[in-house]
């Protein structure tokens, strides 16, 4: 059983990427394309914090949405770390890192959506 955000897998690792690309930021790595730091900064955050408010609202159906735009925003993060490649602002490996953990989360959101359509568990606030 899951008791706060903070335990579960997904957010943890969306966590992680988050100080990751935070850190490429601080350190210069896109330069003054400032917009799609925006974008990055928006999507990434994103992840986590529809992963925290879906779990906080306490319903199943709550959950499973918000848990739906943070797989949404993985899908967005991917598509901006395409254009920082494509703009060689990313080099090879770290474009390979980032998505491939992306992807990874996304996956983590689908399984938990699947799981919870399946199941009986009604959350906190039963509704």
């Amino acid at each position: 059983t899951i008791r706060s955000f903070e335990d579960m897998e997904s957010w943890k690792k969306a966590r992680r990427l988050s100080k990751a690309l935070g850190e490429m930021i601080i350190n210069g790595r896109f330069g003054r394309s400032f917009r799609l730091i925006n974008q990055m900064e928006g999507s990434v955050g994103s992840i986590m914090d529809n992963i925290s408010e879906g779990f906080e609202r306490g319903t199943r159906a709550e959950f499973i949405q918000f848990l739906g735009y943070a797989k949404g925003s993985c899908g967005e993060l991917r598509s901006q770390l395409y254009r920082a490649y494509d703009w060689r602002l990313l080099d090879e490996d770290e474009f390979v890192k980032l998505k491939t953990e992306v992807i990874l989360i996304s996956a983590m959101l689908q399984s938990l959506i699947t799981y919870l359509q399946q199941t009986n568990v009604s959350g906190t606030r039963r509704r």
